[in-house]
Formats: structure tokens, C-alpha cells, sequence
């Protein structure tokens, strides 16, 4: 067997070797040339975009929240002020799990069902990497607990904010309204821009009605922070613009005086500085704290509030339409005067009742009950207003006719909404042929005239109006619109005056003179609140019926359910000649109208007397300006 030769092609195998080479070359330049492309790409064509991303992980734009406007009332008693609060907050983006965050907070602070519920609530329309309030008002004990676990929560944090508070409590809560969280009601029509960063609003009220003045407008900073989240230094900072302060017309111890002379009553409290319309005082009780509504209020205190018998939320004194009563007696002997149906020395006969002239019906007077008899043979004008005597109002009406009484009392403002600045205000009623064909389809009763001659029938009006309307009664019919903001910043604004009413001079001074009697006079409906009185005073009683008595029939307290007994009314103003201030109460089911006239004499001691010895002793120099303020409007 011949042995094996083995035979070699140098010339091959260079070949071979050098197309391997060349594949080899290939491939790496196709992998440098693609690096190439990618490092083109991601720092040439693509940087703008991963430039963003890359900012978006380090760098946020945070908004900052104005601070609120602070509300002062006139001598610069603070109403409404902020205070620190310490809030746990979330950034979902920044959570891993949210679920497995929230249960291990739950370890750490307290936190209920309610918590967690709202905190879902506000998540659903939050926006991109804004952090959510969990919980506000943290204790000390849980500030620290969260420091101490802060290692294992990327996205929870300790924010301090600044929070409404209201230090006046419930004496102020109707008027000054509150602040709560943005509904999603709310999110959807505020500017979105300046509310960045912002959880509160104003709900009601002055925080509701001043809401752009005391909101501010909104800044913002740019933050680097790492891949926790957490800030680790500010880059770019723009500083917000904080809301406004206002100072009020209100009197912060005219207030007090007014809500303490109404406690446990269900009533209202309107007080007009007559001279520039300024609300002195606005009271409604019952009422309630609204810091339970700041943070938000627990469903518990909610319902408890909601379904009161006592209504503490409802705002009384511009919400709630009562019957006037006798309380618009002058103004109806005024348009006899000024339609010449009746002179100062008109007299009428009256037995105790009034008849209409083919009708059966007998209208008892009030005296009737008690007396049966009347106010006598021959009632004049300042009798009547000063003993309150319903028969003679109820001939007056008759004369009049309800088109004349309706035109005459529409410039006053009765039944009308006076436009203060304040939200859901309500109007009144003031009836006339005219309405009740529109709105009922019947036609119209005499009797119906012979009611409204006495404030009762379809005639409704809130305390806000009934004090608005003395006020032109007080200043011989010069009127202005009542307001509540005095000064914003340190701009004081203008009275706003409504057109005069035209009444001769000698009118206004008989109308006047006998709601002076009705406090003077010994057989005066509110003599009992002279005593001991350092100024003149003027006034008017009224009850007005809240359920109908039968012909024939008569008014038993005993024998009625308390809440369905007459309420008691009063409105005045002081002192007669340069009046300087305008009061109107009324106690719900008070049924004796000199309950209300006890309270209207406490609001004029209060700013007629403790309000001049409290201005002379006074150094603070916001109070100062403000008193000599006061002293030059009256």
C-alpha cells in the first residue's frame, strides 16, 4: 500500500483567508458605522427629545400657591388669616406600587376609610407629577414617624402650606363664608394656570364673592431632584403675587354683641351705617365653626349639620323671607301722605276691628284679644305707627289700593335683592295685581290689600332688605347699596348711592317723629327699651303670622307648636335727628316683638357707646386710622 501525500495550495488558503478577513472588516464597520449612527442620532437628531425626558426625571416645574388675602373687619380685627399646616402628600408617578404605599402609611399615621376616599377622589383629576394631599394637619409624632420611614416611600413627602383659618369662629361664619378643596365641578372652569398648585377656593360667602381679589395669582420654581424625588436645589424661582387684604365695613364687637343677644334663638342681625351703606353687623344664628370645612369636613359633622331642625347653615339674614309685619307700617303711612289719602290729622275709627265695606268678614286687631276694644275713636297717623294699630293701616290700604302701595314701596327695596357683595342673596315679594295674574292666574282680592297694608299676605322680605329700607326712612330718602368691603389695600371705596326718594319733607319728619313715639311714648309698642337710654331712638315692632288663624277664631301660644308661633320683628335706627346706625331683627317664633326690640337697643349701645370708649382707648395704629375713619363718615 503507497503511503498518503498530503498536498497544500498556499495560494487557497491566502485566499480564503484574506474573504474571512474582509468579512470580519465588514462586520465590525457596520457595527462601528451603526454606533456611529446611534451616537448621531441620540446627541444630533433625537437631543432635544431625550433631553426633555432626561430633565423631566431630574428637573420639575413645581407651581407656588399665592398666599391668601387676610379680611380685617373695620378697626382691623383679623377675620380670616392663614397659619402653618403640615400636609403628607403623594406623587403617584414617583410610587412604585400605590397600593402597597398606602397600606404602609396606614402603619405609620392615622389613617381612615374618609382619608383615603377623598385622597382618590382628588387623584382622578390631578395633574402630571402633582402631588396630592393624603392627610393634613399632621402631629408632630407623625411628622417624625414619616422622616424616619421616608427611605422606604419614594413619592411621599411633608409639605408645609399655609392653611385658612377663621379665629372669629362661628360669629363671622355666614357672612366671611369659607374655603374648602376645588371640586371637580370647580377644576373644570378656573384658569387652570393660576389654580396651579392651589387646593383651596372660596366656597360661599365674602371668601366666594372676593375669590379673584383674595386668590393672588400663582409662581412657580424649577427644582433638580433625584431619582427619589426628593429636592435637591432650586434652579429657576418665580415668586408668586399674594391675594389682596381687605378691611370690612363689619365691627367685630357690634358682631359679637349681636350673634351673643340672639343665643339660642333661630334668627338674624342686620346693622347699616345709614350715612355710606357700610354693614356693620351681619348675623345669623344658629351657626356653626367653619374651620371644620377648611381641610374638609367629616361626613359625621356634616349630616349633624345638615339635618339640624335649627338650619345653622342657612344664612338667615340674606336667605331667609319672612312677612314684614307691622314693621312697614311708616312706609305705607308715608305713601298716604305722599298720595294725599291722609293728613297727620286724619282720624279713624277703631272698635277693635275693621270691616270692608259688602263683606261679612270682621279683621280683628291685634288689641282685640286682649282688650276687646280697639285704639280708640279717633286714631291718628302717630298713634297708629307708635301703638301699632292695624286697624287704621288696614282703612289706609283700602284707600290706597295695591298698585299705589306696590309702586310706592318698590323704590325702598322691599322684596327686591339689594346686591350687596356677598353670594345667594334671595329676593322678596312685594305683591300687586300685576304678579298675582302672572304668576297665580286669579285676579285680586281686597282682603289681599287690606293684608299687605299690615305686612302679612304674599309679602315677604329678608332682615338684609328690611334694614336697607329704613335706611332711606332714616336718611329722609337718601339711600345707598350696603356693602361689606371698606377698603381693599390701602384704597378705600366710594359709597354707592341709589336714586333718592321723592317724599316732601313734612312727611318724612310725621313718619319719623311717630316711630320715635313708638319707643317714647308710654303706650309705645317698644317703650320698655328706653330706659336708661344716653341717645334718641326710633323704631318699629312686627309679628307676622307663620300659620293662618281662622275667621272667628284667635291666637293661642299655649295651644300652638312652638315653631309655628308669630315672629318677632324690630327695626330702627338711632339717633333720630343724625341717625348712625340701622338695625333689623328678627327671632324666629319669638311671638312678642319686644324680644327684638331688646336685642336692636343692645346693637345700639355696642357701636353708639362701647364703640366710642373702645376707639378713644385704642393705640394700635390700624385701629386708629380706622376709628378716625369712623369718626368723619359720622
Amino acid at each position: 500500500m503507497s503511503p498518503r501525500v498530503s498536498i497544500k495550495d498556499p495560494y487557497t488558503e491566502k485566499r480564503l483567508y484574506a474573504a474571512r478577513l474582509v468579512v470580519v472588516l465588514l462586520g465590525v464597520s457596520a457595527l462601528l458605522l451603526l454606533l456611529v449612527w446611534r451616537y448621531f442620532s441620540l446627541q444630533v437628531l433625537d437631543h432635544d427629545i431625550y433631553r426633555t425626558q432626561s430633565d423631566r426625571n431630574r428637573v420639575q416645574l413645581q407651581a407656588i400657591p399665592p398666599k391668601r388675602g387676610l379680611i380685617y373687619d373695620r378697626n382691623g380685627v383679623l377675620l380670616a388669616e392663614n397659619i402653618p399646616s403640615y400636609e403628607l402628600t403623594v406623587v403617584k408617578e414617583q410610587v412604585g406600587d400605590l397600593e402597597q404605599t398606602l397600606a404602609t402609611l396606614q402603619t405609620i399615621v392615622e389613617l381612615n376609610d374618609e382619608h383615603i376616599e377623598k385622597f382618590k377622589q382628588l387623584l382622578s383629576r390631578r395633574r402630571a407629577y402633582q402631588a396630592i394631599t393624603l392627610k393634613t394637619q399632621l402631629s408632630e409624632q407623625e411628622i417624625a414617624a414619616i422622616a424616619v420611614n421616608r427611605y422606604r416611600l419614594p413619592g411621599v413627602d411633608v409639605d408645609a402650606r399655609l392653611s385658612r383659618y377663621y379665629p372669629q369662629g362661628e360669629y363671622f361664619a355666614h357672612v366671611l363664608g369659607y374655603v374648602g378643596r376645588i371640586s371637580e365641578r370647580e377644576q373644570a372652569v378656573i384658569d387652570e394656570v393660576n389654580y396651579s398648585g392651589s387646593q383651596y377656593i372660596g366656597k360661599i360667602g365674602l371668601e366666594k364673592y372676593y375669590e379673584e381679589l383674595l386668590h393672588g395669582k400663582v409662581g412657580y420654581q424649577n427644582v433638580e431632584t433625584n431619582a427619589r424625588g426628593r429636592v435637591l436645589r432650586v434652579l429657576e424661582r418665580q415668586d408668586p403675587e399674594p391675594g389682596a387684604d381687605i378691611y370690612l365695613h363689619l365691627d367685630a364687637h357690634v358682631q359679637k354683641v349681636a350673634h351673643d343677644a340672639l343665643a339660642g334663638e333661630r334668627g338674624a342681625v342686620v346693622a347699616i351705617d345709614p350715612s355710606n351703606g357700610g354693614v356693620i353687623a351681619m348675623v345669623s344664628t344658629p351657626s356653626f365653626d367653619p374651620n371644620l370645612f377648611v381641610n374638609g369636613i367629616s361626613n359625621k359633622d356634616y349630616s349633624q349639620l345638615r339635618d339640624s331642625l335649627d338650619l345653622p347653615l342657612f344664612n338667615r339674614a340674606l336667605q331667609g323671607q319672612y312677612p314684614p309685619g307691622s314693621t312697614v307700617k311708616p312706609i305705607f303711612g308715608l305713601a298716604g301722605l305722599h298720595h294725599k289719602v291722609v293728613t297727620p290729622q286724619t282720624k279713624v275709627r277703631d272698635p277693635g276691628w275693621y270691616q270692608l265695606p259688602n263683606d261679612d268678614r270682621l279683621y280683628r286687631d291685634w288689641t282685640w284679644k286682649t282688650r276687646r276694644r280697639g285704639h280708640g275713636e279717633h286714631v291718628q297717623l302717630e298713634q297708629a305707627i307708635a301703638e301699632s294699630c292695624d286697624t287704621y293701616f288696614w282703612d289706609l290700604a283700602y284707600q290706597l289700593g295695591i298698585d299705589r302701595m306696590h309702586d310706592f314701596a318698590q323704590p325702598f327695596g322691599l322684596g327686591s335683592k339689594v346686591e350687596i357683595d356677598n353670594t345667594n342673596e334671595r329676593d322678596g315679594l312685594l305683591p300687586s295685581r300685576t304678579w298675582k295674574r302672572q304668576m297665580k292666574r286669579l285676579p285680586w282680592f281686597p282682603g289681599e290689600t287690606l293684608n299687605v297694608g299690615i305686612g302679612q299676605g304674599y309679602m315677604l322680605v329678608t332682615p338684609l332688605q328690611l334694614a336697607s329700607a329704613f335706611s332711606a326712612v332714616a336718611n329722609r330718602g337718601d339711600n345707598f347699596v350696603p356693602r361689606l368691603l371698606r377698603q381693599q389695600a390701602e384704597q378705600a371705596l366710594p359709597p354707592v348711592a341709589k336714586p333718592y326718594i321723592e317724599v316732601q319733607a313734612q312727611h318724612w319728619q310725621s313718619v319719623i317723629q311717630a316711630m320715635a313715639q313708638v319707643i317714647d311714648s308710654r303706650r309705645g309698642s317698644a317703650h320698655s327699651i328706653r330706659r336708661g337710654a344716653r341717645f334718641s331712638m326710633a323704631g318699629k315692632t312686627g309679628t307676622s303670622q307663620v300659620i293662618g288663624i281662622a275667621q272667628g277664631a284667635e291666637y293661642d301660644a299655649e295651644q300652638i307648636l312652638k315653631r309655628q308661633r308669630d315672629h318677632a320683628l324690630f327695626v330702627g335706627f338711632a339717633p333720630v335727628d343724625k341717625p348712625k346706625i340701622v338695625v333689623a331683627v328678627i327671632i324666629e317664633n319669638g311671638e312678642k316683638s319686644s324680644r327684638a326690640a331688646a336685642v336692636v337697643r343692645k346693637v345700639f349701645d355696642a357701636w353708639l357707646i362701647d364703640q366710642d370708649m373702645l376707639n378713644k382707648e385704642s393705640s394700635s395704629p390700624v385701629f386708629n386710622v380706622a376709628a378716625t375713619e369712623v369718626a368723619n363718615e359720622s
